[in-house]
C-alpha cells in the first residue's frame, strides 16, 4: 500500500541515512518525518508514542515498527525482493551468507571505531595533526601558522575544555588504530571482489556508507580511506550510487515533512 512505509528521523543521522538508502535501492514508496536527532521538549507526540526514549530512528511499515537500522534493511530487502535492486540480500543460501558476515563485521568491528573517530572529530581542532604525520613539504609553514593560532586559543580554553579536547584525541588515535586494522583487512578482501560479499553491490556495502562518508569528507581522516587503493575504489564506486547521492541531498537542513 503507497504511503504506509513511515521513517521518523533526521537524515543526518547514520541509522536513518542507512534506512533511507534502503529504501531508495529497492524503489519503495515512503514518507520521511524528519524529527530532531537529539532529546527534548521538541519531540513529535506521534513520534514518542513510537519512540519513547527518544532514539534516532523510528521505521514503521505497517503493523511493523522497527528501531534497530540493520534490522530494518533486512525487513526492507525481504518484503520488497521482487522490486529495486534484486542483489541487496543475496539470491541464494551463500551469498545470503556473505552478506550476513560483513553485515556483522560492520556491526562489530567497523561501526564502533568509526563512531568515535566521528565523535571525536566534533571536539578537535581542525588544524590539530592526528593521525602522526609530521609537517613537511610547501604546506608546512602555513600549516605550523595555523597550529600556532590554534596554540593561542588553547590557552584561551578552560581547563574543563581543555581536559575535554585531550580526552578526545586519545578516543580519536585509539580509534584510528582500531580502525586501521580493520581497513587493511577490507583492502585484502576487496583485492580479490568487486564488493565486500562479492561482485554485487549489498546490503553489507550499504551499511558502511554513512560512517564511511563521513570519514571520507573530513580532511583530518580521508586518509584512512584514500590511503587502501581497493577500499578508495570501492568507496568511489559506492559513494557514486544514485540512492546515496539523494540521501547525502536530503542532509540539508530542513524543517518540512518529505513524503517520497
Amino acid at each position: 500500500m503507497p504511503g504506509a512505509v513511515k521513517v521518523f528521523g533526521s537524515p543526518t543521522s547514520s541509522e536513518v541515512a542507512r534506512v533511507l538508502t534502503c529504501l531508495f535501492e529497492k524503489d519503495v514508496e515512503f514518507q520521511l518525518i524528519r524529527v530532531d536527532s537529539f532529546r527534548g521538549p521538541n519531540r513529535m507526540p506521534q513520534y514518542l508514542k513510537l519512540q519513547p526514549h527518544g532514539e534516532a530512528l523510528t521505521f514503521e511499515d505497517g503493523n511493523v515498527t522497527l528501531v534497530e537500522s540493520r534490522k530494518i534493511l533486512r525487513h526492507i530487502a525481504d518484503k520488497y525482493k521482487r522490486q529495486g535492486n534484486p542483489d541487496l540480500i543475496g539470491m541464494g543460501a551463500l551469498e545470503r551468507s556473505s552478506i550476513e558476515q560483513w553485515l556483522q563485521t560492520e556491526a562489530q568491528s567497523f561501526d564502533v571505531p568509526s563512531a568515535d573517530m566521528i565523535y571525536s572529530l566534533a571536539y578537535l581542532p581542525r588544524t590539530m595533526p592526528l593521525d602522526g604525520r609530521k609537517d613537511g613539504g610547501a604546506g608546512a609553514g602555513r600549516d605550523s601558522a595555523r597550529q600556532q593560532q590554534q596554540q593561542q586559543r588553547d590557552i584561551m580554553m578552560s581547563p574543563a575544555h581543555m581536559q575535554k579536547v585531550e580526552e578526545m584525541k586519545q578516543l580519536f588515535e585509539k580509534s584510528s588504530r582500531d580502525l586501521s586494522k580493520v581497513l587493511d583487512i577490507y583492502d585484502q578482501r576487496l583485492e580479490e571482489a568487486e564488493y565486500l560479499a562479492g561482485d554485487k553491490f549489498t546490503l553489507a556495502d550499504l551499511s558502511h556508507m554513512p560512517n564511511a562518508d563521513r570519514l571520507a569528507s573530513d580532511e583530518r581522516t580521508a586518509r584512512l580511506i584514500q590511503s587502501r587503493r581497493n577500499v578508495s575504489r570501492w568507496w568511489t564506486a559506492v559513494s557514486s550510487r544514485g540512492s546515496w547521492v539523494y540521501v547525502k541531498s536530503l542532509q540539508r537542513p530542513s524543517s518540512a515533512e518529505a513524503p517520497f
